[in-house]
């Protein structure tokens, strides 16, 4: 049989082709034959039934503690994003005025420091972040004066570090998402257990528009 993907003489579309997340989530559905399933297992004995009954189970404690590995990836990158904001908070007396910084900006990151956010916000806040610090530090590049500023400097170079370690957290989190995704369709016991809960999909970490534009731009 061929290569049913074949590099050589498929199909190749020159252009390219962006990829985007599809901001949807699937329910977890079964039908009667996995009804039926369960059925057939009690008819065959009380041992096989028993068995998938405990297999149930531990498939509920497995979602369960997925469920909050999820959870904590979403507080880990929450507590990098924190220390942007307290960054951007701590710098922005030092350079406002020399640029003018956008107040509804600070406004937005004013508000995640009240608690835990839904991933929509999370990264809507999270973008909003990278253009305060994207208006910010190549301005401070060209007053010598602030550049040399040993408070902004180390500042900067926190966010960088910052942006490296949100990086991971999200990769972490979509690690996390990505198995929690594909256990909830692993037919039978965890499909089962999963529609029976009524558990979905869940939508890994997405970059907004204006940040995948940016990814375009010549920066050297």
């Amino acid at each position: 049989m061929a290569n049913q993907l074949d590099e050589m003489n498929g199909p190749v579309n020159r252009q390219g082709r962006d990829i985007y997340v599809i901001d949807k989530q699937i329910p977890v559905k079964v039908g009667f034959g996995s009804t039926l399933f369960e059925i057939m297992l009690w008819v065959l004995g009380i041992l096989p039934g028993l068995i998938f009954l405990f297999m149930k189970i531990r498939a509920r404690n497995h979602f369960q503690k997925l469920e909050q590995k999820i959870q904590a990836d979403a507080s880990e990158i929450d507590n990098y994003i924190e220390q942007r904001v307290m960054i951007l908070q701590n710098i922005a007396p030092l350079v406002s005025k020399a640029i003018d910084l956008d107040k509804d900006v600070y406004k937005a990151v004013s508000a995640f420091r009240g608690g835990a956010h839904a991933d929509r916000d999370r990264n809507i806040v999270s973008g909003q972040l990278d253009r305060a610090f994207g208006h910010m530090f190549p301005q401070v590049e060209a007053y010598p004066e602030l550049k040399a500023h040993a408070a902004i400097a180390e500042a900067m170079r926190q966010n960088s570090y910052l942006q490296k370690e949100i990086t991971a957290t999200r990769t972490l989190y979509n690690d996390t998402v990505n198995t929690w995704n594909s256990d909830i369709f692993d037919w039978p016991t965890k499909m089962i257990v999963a529609a029976r809960m009524g558990h979905t999909t869940r939508i890994p970490f997405t970059a907004s528009a204006e940040t995948k534009e940016r990814a375009r731009s010549t920066f050297f």
